[in-house]
């Protein structure tokens, strides 16, 4: 009995690692039958290539943004007087030199007139010592009186000269104290929030009447790396550096221009604050908002360009898979110069190769391709031309605009 279950064990034990040793090589096939199915024309895998780009390519850079004024001011009273009139709403706009508010100036008006009737008095006593002076001359020359007679009538004169002007300054002062009780504005913007209303009582450094914001031109500051400082410098040296602005919801981008860079590095965040400005005609813009930022202050002249999908990931380098005219595949490292959406610029790969960007998992050095359309259906490539052309051909184009 013994012998006969040690056999049933035996037999048992060997059915089991057939069963594995079958699970195993079924494991090892599947993926090779599953690459064949994507074979097309015999031993050639089916792919999409594009042709290698040369072209000029803008280095575009995007940072978020926060809209500032040109300008704002808060408007404070600089005499002690009480609100006469307001001559605004809130959230007006307004021009440069427009009145916004009228304060009691009957005190102001009083000190006017009376240093302007000083002046008036000093205008007639000067001309009495001025005629005195003529004839105190006139007997000095006939010797009629004294040369110190005479110093006498034309110390008159000049003292009188003397005080004329000081009277004269004190007019100018009184009329710019009571040109204070007209508050206007210094520049055209828009008003916030009234601080007062008629009555109130305004002092010299007191509360805010109103604060206006200057909204057009308006401008929009961010940051950017530190290493484009130069190409910054540069592309302002040689002109104008045109950036785009793009607000949540709007249609359109704003298109402005750089006109700040700032003359110190953020050495905690190795950014340097730069502003560009932009016409706001529309009132589009609004101080506080965010926004996003681009602009191309640089160009990689005659770069190479693929779309991004073609640029592989070793485990040593980046390499793109170049199709010879024998339809056979090649790895060819590559470094990334700059990627931006849909394509990238790269070196080591000349321009007019033709390069895979669909179908590269199936690929090693040496595999013989055939050109697939977006659908999967294989055709042949002209191996003599080495290209593909037509939409019935698959042949990709690199998108993303420059």
């Amino acid at each position: 009995m013994g012998r006969r279950n040690a056999s049933r064990w035996i037999v048992v034990a060997t059915m089991a690692v057939a069963v594995v040793a079958g699970a195993l090589a079924w494991w090892n096939v599947a993926p090779t039958r599953e690459s064949q199915t994507a074979r097309k024309g015999g031993n050639a895998i089916a792919v999409v290539t594009a042709r290698v780009e040369k072209r000029d390519v803008p280095v575009r850079l995007r940072s978020n943004g926060t809209v500032t004024a040109v300008q704002s001011v808060d408007i404070r009273a600089q005499v002690t007087s009480t609100v006469r009139t307001v001559h605004i709403r809130e959230g007006q706009a307004v021009r440069s030199g427009e009145l916004l508010f009228s304060l009691d100036a009957r005190a102001e008006q009083a000190a006017l007139r009376k240093a302007e009737a000083q002046v008036t008095k000093d205008l007639a006593d000067l001309e009495v010592a001025r005629r005195n002076l003529e004839r105190q001359r006139e007997l000095f020359a006939q010797k009629f009186i004294s040369q110190s007679a005479l110093d006498t009538a034309q110390n008159q004169v000049d003292s009188l000269n003397g005080q004329l002007a000081v009277d004269r300054a004190a007019a100018e002062s009184a009329k710019v104290a009571q040109a204070y009780t007209e508050i206007r504005a210094s520049f055209p913007g828009r008003t916030g929030v009234i601080g007062v209303r008629p009555g109130s009582l305004v002092q010299p450094n007191g509360s805010v009447l109103v604060t206006v914001t200057q909204i057009d031109p308006i401008t929009v500051a961010f940051t950017l790396p530190e290493k484009e400082l130069a190409g910054l410098q540069a592309a302002l040296a040689a002109g104008e550096v045109q950036v785009r602005a793009r607000a949540e919801g709007a249609p359109d981008p704003f298109v402005g221009k750089l006109i700040f860079v700032d003359n110190a590095v953020d050495t905690a965040t190795a950014t340097i604050r730069v502003k560009a400005a932009f016409a706001n005609a529309d009132v589009r813009l609004w101080p506080g908002m965010f926004v996003n930022v681009s602009l191309a202050p640089r160009t990689l002249a005659g770069a190479s360009v693929v779309p991004a999908q073609a640029v592989q990931t070793g485990p040593d380098n980046q390499f793109v898979y170049v199709v010879d005219q024998d339809r056979k595949v090649t790895q060819q490292p590559v470094t990334l110069a700059y990627i931006d959406a849909g394509f990238a610029v790269v070196n080591g790969v000349a321009p007019g190769a033709r390069v895979v960007i669909e179908g590269a998992q199936n690929l090693r050095p040496g595999s013989v391709v055939t050109e697939a359309d977006r659908k999967g259906q294989g055709k042949q490539p002209d191996a003599g031309k080495g290209d593909i052309t037509g939409e019935k051909s698959g042949k990709a184009e690199i998108g993303g605009s420059t």
